[in-house]
């Protein structure tokens, strides 16, 4: 007798056990197990960089030539490491069901005029708050502070910027209480507060060599052992805040702004005053985890910028390393597609780059005494077998400018925007600059910012050169904008082989 067919029952009965097996089996890879394979299937994953051997800049992952330490497995899969379960903090908070906590309190990390580290540094309705029951050890807020107007000379401009309570308050944790009621919520991550209107800010140099220059040598500050190669233990700005400025004008005409904020940190992202706006409209209270706070009028009250005219000098009065700088150059010009130590030592065949501005139409050398710089420089390039580059930076691409700069052992010209590339130049001690004047005229800018960087700058008035510490006053003559600057081929020629024979200081 031939057994009976299943029934219908009896299928969907193996069926789901069939399924249930299945799926019980298939159950024994994990969760996190899929994520991870997901994960490194796409290519995404974190890679540590040890400071002691690699090659990490601004606290990014190192670059081309560095020395990167990765979960990298046999097969050249990027594992990603299981991590605890975090909570999702947005929130401060100081009253408890055990009972009430104070409020926690503003820290001054760092500071000089114009330029402040702060944890925890509060904001509400627009107002910046500095939590402190010890209110004699916070800097005068005028020096930390103002109103962010434009820069104008007068007494009257100057007294107009200084802050009111509606700007910035030290506040007791009592009052803090009183005002923010239970907490307040985060702001995570590193934050760069640019308390500055928008007059300087779509320029290339005060951009890159002062805003940046400040910033950078402010917050370096925390990180004493920055290495040669640019390792540093600093986490990178996570956001950028410009609470005077639209979106829509912080880039200069040459582009070069966007091109060094997201190479210096590839992560960033910006606000501008519409957002700052917004969260003063909301009412609640806000809390910074860590700030680095500029504000251009407040950096004009120290006294090395009634030195040197620079609003990023006051910084340089804080301790730090003196290879402060590397972090950044060393993001910068490996985005642009070179390693970072290019342009270091002294054995290297030397670069001398000139930067022409005869067609520029502003400030520019006399036709005939360009022509004698080109023929000297072009001579040194036949007897010692010196690499010369005579160029038009605005016939440049962006990437060219940083590239060649980085290259660069003698950067020269007439004082102007091409040589703010001079901050992706390697420092070492052949590395010059040499700036064009009209005779009797002088400005800091690129003097201070070379020397700042370990390089040695001269001036040159014709046949006539000068270097620190035997610097003339600021002056801006008539003539300092003209076209009609006068320059000495033979003098700048001769001064290039005695800086890369080192020959100044062998007589040291």
């Amino acid at each position: 007798m031939a057994p009976a067919a299943p029934t219908k029952r009896e299928i969907a009965i193996v069926t789901f056990l069939l399924v249930a097996f299945l799926l019980f089996s298939g159950f024994r890879t994990s969760t996190s197990d899929l994520l991870a394979s997901t994960r490194s299937r796409l290519g995404v994953g974190s890679a540590s960089v040890s400071k002691d051997t690699g090659d990490s800049n601004a606290g990014s992952e190192g670059g081309g030539d560095g020395a990167v330490s990765s979960n990298v497995s046999s097969s050249g899969v990027l594992e990603i490491p299981e991590r605890p379960h975090q909570p999702f903090k947005t929130r401060v908070t100081w009253d408890a069901e055990k009972g009430p906590r104070t409020v926690p309190q503003t820290r001054v990390v760092a500071h000089v005029p114009g330029w402040t580290v702060f944890d925890r540094l509060y904001i509400l309705k627009g107002v910046v708050y500095i939590v402190s029951d010890e209110p004699a050890t916070v800097p005068d807020v005028q020096f930390i502070y103002s109103k962010g107007l434009f820069i104008e000379n007068g007494a009257t401009a100057e007294e107009s910027r200084i802050p009111t309570d509606e700007d910035i308050q030290v506040i007791s944790t009592k009052e803090a209480r009183r005002l923010f009621g239970t907490g307040a919520q985060v702001i995570d991550g590193v934050n760069f507060l640019i308390n500055d209107p928008p007059q300087f800010i779509t320029h290339y140099y005060h951009w890159a060599a002062e805003l940046w220059f400040g910033f950078w040598r402010t917050y370096s500050t925390l990180d004493p052992e920055i290495t040669t190669s640019g390792n540093t233990t600093l986490p990178p700005a996570r956001r950028l805040i410009f609470n005077h400025l639209d979106n829509a004008h912080w880039r200069d005409y040459a582009l070069m702004n966007q091109w060094v904020t997201l190479s210096s940190f590839p992560s960033v992202t910006m606000e501008f005053k519409d957002d700052w706006r917004d969260r003063a409209e909301m009412g609640r209270p806000f809390v910074f985890e860590r700030v680095v706070l500029a504000d251009r009028s407040s950096a004009m009250l120290a006294f090395n910028y009634a030195r040197y005219q620079r609003t990023a000098a006051p910084p340089f009065g804080l301790p730090g390393s003196v290879n402060w700088w590397m972090p950044v150059r060393n993001n910068v010009i490996k985005f642009a597609g070179l390693g970072s130590s290019v342009g270091q030592g002294t054995m290297a065949r030397p670069v001398i780059t000139y930067i022409s501005r005869q067609n520029w139409g502003r400030r520019m050398l006399l036709p005939e005494d360009h022509e004698k710089l080109v023929k000297a420089l072009q001579g040194l390039h036949e007897k010692y077998g010196y690499e010369v580059n005579i160029v038009n930076a605005e016939d440049m691409t962006r990437q060219e400018q940083i590239k060649l700069a980085a290259r660069t052992t003698i950067l020269m010209g007439v004082h102007g925007n091409g040589l703010t590339s001079l901050i992706w130049m390697h420092v070492s001690p052949r590395s010059t600059v040499m700036e064009f004047f009209y005779p009797e005229g002088f400005a800091h800018d690129y003097e201070f910012t070379a020397r700042s960087l370990g390089m040695v700058h001269y001036g040159f008035w014709n046949s006539t050169y000068f270097t620190s510490p035997g610097l003339p006053l600021p002056k801006y003559v008539e003539g300092f904008q003209g076209n009609e600057i006068p320059i000495d081929a033979e003098t700048v020629a001769r001064l290039c082989v005695e800086r890369l024979s080192l020959a100044s200081e062998l007589d040291d």
